[in-house]
């Protein structure tokens, strides 16, 4: 066990930033929408606080290519192109390991509120109130972003917060709130929000990564209601894995209804969800979704006794008896093994016996 969580647990000590811009989180000019690419593990200027990340997906990181900037030679064909927007219930968009948050809450929590100026700075750019800041943290789920994720973040230089847009590589450790959006990078404590730009980034700043391809930055869409918990991929054994939202991985389970596929058999990045999106609520990580219908059993009525009729004679027998059911024997005894099929109902992903 130890061997295994070696492989995925790790103390990253980077920060991360929004790069050369200096304007205000309001500021939406041009110059600061092409995106800067922020691997995993980079450094950066501006980072709101000292890093939180208690995990990462060491084993599906990438090793970063050398630093430059410039037009991507698979983005010639993405102008205007949008991006895979894709739901923030989406079974497997984000990873984790059994029982292991990805990022240190109360940590996150005690940098913030020790500094004041941050604090209301952070949650002006969160979009939050301060007064609730950290009780905002402690809702929010920590997990690691498995397609590479494009985002608007904020650094924090001289008192103020810095806007920028950016691609976060896959594996990178976020806290997405209980609509399934990612809403803090724990490398450094920014406040993320979402993107200006829906399109295919066609040039970018900063470092890229080995595979990094612009056909394949996702944005998540948040959800139009709250969520209970998230169906994410434990990277320790690429299995499903249920975590309820607002919790650290201490209420962990294996999901009761699982989707229709395995983690490996499709990636958000390169394959859209089944039936155009469509997810059952049980697949969007809804435990109440999950619970098994009632099927109440209709006790039996018992015929009526003959009604005696003057001048009419009752028979010995009473009524006519029943048809028997198949499968029946006459002495009322019923042959072994199942007599009813077991019924599919639509829209769940379990069979259920017919009463």
């Amino acid at each position: 066990m130890l061997a295994a969580l070696a492989v995925v647990a790790g103390l990253l000590s980077a920060g991360c930033g929004g790069g050369d811009t200096g304007r205000s989180a309001a500021d939406t000019r041009s110059a600061d929408r092409t995106p800067l690419l922020q691997p995993a593990a980079a450094q950066g200027p501006n980072p709101f606080t000292g890093s939180t990340v208690l995990t990462a997906d060491r084993a599906g990181r990438r090793s970063p290519s050398p630093a430059v900037t410039g037009t991507p030679a698979a983005a010639a064909d993405a102008a205007d192109q949008p991006l895979r927007t894709v739901d923030g219930a989406t079974p497997g968009l984000y990873g984790g390991a059994h029982s292991l948050p990805s990022c240190d809450v109360e940590q996150q929590v005690r940098f913030l509120t020790s500094d004041a100026v941050k604090a209301r700075v952070f949650a002006e750019a969160a979009g939050i109130n301060q007064a609730g800041l950290g009780a905002w943290l402690r809702g929010l789920t920590p997990v690691m972003l498995r397609a590479d994720t494009r985002v608007t973040g904020h650094g924090y230089r001289d008192g103020a917060a810095v806007s920028y847009q950016a691609v976060l590589e896959a594996g990178t450790a976020v806290l997405v709130d209980e609509y399934g959006a990612p809403r803090v990078r724990c490398a450094c404590g920014n406040p993320l929000r979402t993107p200006a730009d829906a399109t295919r980034p066609t040039a970018y700043r900063g470092q890229p990564w080995d595979g990094y391809r612009a056909d394949r930055v996702v944005l998540v869409n948040p959800t139009q209601r709250a969520l209970d918990s998230l169906l994410i991929v434990n990277v320790l054994n690429d299995t499903w894995l249920e975590r309820e939202v607002g919790t650290g991985g201490e209420q962990d389970r294996e999901p009761a209804v699982p989707p229709a596929y395995e983690p490996g058999d499709r990636h958000i990045a390169d394959h859209p969800v089944p039936d155009g999106g469509a997810w059952t609520e049980a697949e969007a990580g809804n435990p109440a979704a999950n619970a098994t219908p009632a099927f109440p059993r209709v006790p039996a009525v018992p015929p009526p006794p003959p009604v005696a009729v003057p001048g009419v004679p009752v028979p010995d027998e009473g009524l006519p008896d029943a048809p028997m059911p198949d499968g029946a024997l006459s002495d009322g005894q019923v042959l072994e093994g199942p007599v009813v099929e077991p019924a599919v109902f639509e829209g769940q992903k379990r069979r259920f016996v017919s009463p």
